[in-house]
């Protein structure tokens, strides 16, 4: 199972923003759909990253002012994984990638500098079990 590659569960549909998109509506978007991150993108070029988590926190903590861009808030540089990677290698990014006991829960797949798709943690549960 661990062996399967990235590409075989990944999803491809991906739900993006841009960087010039207030945080309050990538976050609407975020909510809508039901996500737990939004990767950014100039064009099909992956370019951060944003996560309702970070984005909801801030929101409520009043962080932002009226017109905060995602360029402001997003995550650079992002952790992503190639659609040839095992599952086990997408785990080890996940694990390896955040400092102290968090994990990341997605990553996004990258093929020659193109956003390609999706993974997250949840999706690797459910090809093991």
């Amino acid at each position: 199972m661990l062996n399967k590659k990235v590409k075989e569960i990944m999803t491809t549909d991906v739900i993006t923003t841009t960087s010039d998109v207030d945080v309050v509506y990538a976050f609407e978007k975020l909510m809508e759909f039901k996500i737990s991150s939004l990767p950014v993108v100039e064009g099909d070029k992956l370019i951060g990253i944003i996560t309702a988590t970070d984005v909801g926190h801030n929101l409520i903590l009043d962080k932002y002012e009226l017109g905060t861009s995602v360029e402001e808030i997003m995550i650079t540089p992002v952790v992503t994984v190639s659609p040839e990677d095992t599952l086990e290698d997408a785990i080890k990014i996940m694990k390896e990638a955040v400092s102290s006991s968090g994990i990341l829960n997605q990553l996004p797949v990258v093929e020659d500098g193109k956003l390609v798709g999706i993974i997250s943690d949840g999706d690797i549960i459910q090809e093991i079990f």
